[in-house]
Order: structure tokens, then C-alpha cells, then sequence
């Protein structure tokens, strides 16, 4: 059941690993499952032969890499965020950039990793995010910080968005992407292009993560 997933203290947390560079999956399922109080449930190549495994016990932590082949790791985190809310996904990545990072968190991941981290390190964030935490490598958690000073709001901002700019950038902060965006409000992809440059011209920002940094910390979408 998704309400029965988190780990308690003295559990074996179950961990799926999904990555596509057999080496690094590998190691990363041995060290897993070589570790006192952890157990790797399932190791797989690609989303769609993780998801297609859902329906048994699920995991208490996801380990997710971004560039996947077919489906990439932030829709695939959009996808057991939606389905098996009691997954705790954690982003397991080279990439450390502002884009990357915001859509990744805003889809529904509970951590964001980089593939450098110390293996000691490593089992502690899964641990972490398996009891409630979210964890992130110092230099991500560095860059979510400075991007959120970057765009902070001045004093009662009002930004006069339209009922449909600010339903698109709700689409943003949920992580959609510009197509599924268009999917979902039944237009067209360069539509939605079209309104995110006056979101971004009203909102005084220059990219999408800026924009969605904004939108979170002003509250302006309530």
C-alpha cells in the first residue's frame, strides 16, 4: 500500500535503483545491497522497465538518474509522484544547473544527488529520505539557495498575470514541460511559448527556474 512505505527506525529500507550505465548501476546495487539495514529491491536500465515493475511491494527510495533513454528520470519522478505518493525519489545526477535542479524538486523529488557524492554520504541521504528528509549535495543545496535570493520580490509585488499566465505558470511549477503543458491547456506548444515570454516579462526573470523560484517564494500562486 503507498501509505505503508516509509521506512521507521530499525526497518531495512528497500531501494530501487534506475540508471542507465550498467557499471554504475551495478555499483551502486552492490553497495546497496551489500549494506546492514538496506536492500536493493530492483535495478533497471531505463523508467519504463521500473515502472512497469510497480504493483508488488514498492521501494522506500527511488534512486533516479535524469538522462535516461525513453523516458527521462524527472518525468519518470512526475510519474511515481502521481501514482505511489509514498515513493521517495531522489535525483542521482552529473547535472547541477538551476533548470535541471528546480524541475527535478518541483516534479516531486525528495532529494537531489550528485553522482559524486561519497558512498557513506550516499547511504545516509537514501536513509534520510526514506524517514521524511530531503536530502541534497552541499553544492545543490548551495545553488537552490542563491537562486531563490536572486529573484526574491520586493514588499506586496504585483505581478498582474492573467487568470491563464497564471494557470501556465502553476504548469511550470509542477514541473510540466512546455509540451505537456500544451497538453494539458488544449494548445499549441508555441502558445505556450508565446505566454511564458510575458509570464517572464511580468515576473522580471529570464528563465523558467527564475520564474518558478519567484512563484514559490512570493506565494503569488495561492
Amino acid at each position: 500500500m503507498p501509505g505503508t512505505t516509509n521506512a521507521s527506525d530499525g526497518a531495512v529500507t528497500r531501494v530501487w535503483v534506475v540508471e542507465d550505465q550498467p557499471e554504475i548501476r551495478n555499483s551502486l546495487a552492490a553497495l546497496i545491497a551489500g549494506t546492514p539495514g538496506f536492500e536493493c529491491a530492483g535495478a533497471f536500465g531505463s523508467m519504463e522497465a521500473a515502472l512497469a515493475q510497480f504493483g508488488g511491494e514498492p521501494p522506500h527510495v527511488a534512486l533516479i538518474d535524469i538522462g535516461l533513454p525513453g523516458m527521462n528520470g524527472i518525468e519518470g519522478i512526475r510519474r511515481i509522484h502521481d501514482r505511489w505518493p509514498a515513493v521517495s525519489p531522489v535525483m542521482l545526477t552529473v547535472y547541477d544547473d538551476d533548470e535541471r535542479i528546480l524541475e527535478a524538486l518541483c516534479a516531486g523529488a525528495n532529494g537531489y544527488m550528485l553522482k559524486n557524492t561519497p558512498a557513506v554520504r550516499l547511504l545516509e541521504a537514501i536513509r534520510d529520505s526514506a524517514t521524511g528528509g530531503s536530502p541534497m549535495s552541499p553544492e545543490v543545496a548551495r545553488r537552490v539557495v542563491e537562486l531563490f535570493r536572486r529573484v526574491q520580490p520586493p514588499p506586496q509585488a504585483d505581478y498582474q498575470l492573467t487568470a491563464h499566465e497564471m494557470r501556465i505558470l502553476n504548469l511550470l511549477v509542477r514541473g510540466e514541460n512546455y509540451k505537456t503543458a500544451a497538453v494539458k491547456m488544449g494548445v499549441s506548444v508555441h502558445t505556450i511559448s508565446y505566454h511564458v515570454r510575458h509570464i517572464y516579462d511580468k515576473l522580471h526573470v529570464h528563465s523558467r527556474s527564475e520564474a518558478v523560484a519567484k512563484a514559490l517564494q512570493s506565494g503569488i500562486l495561492r
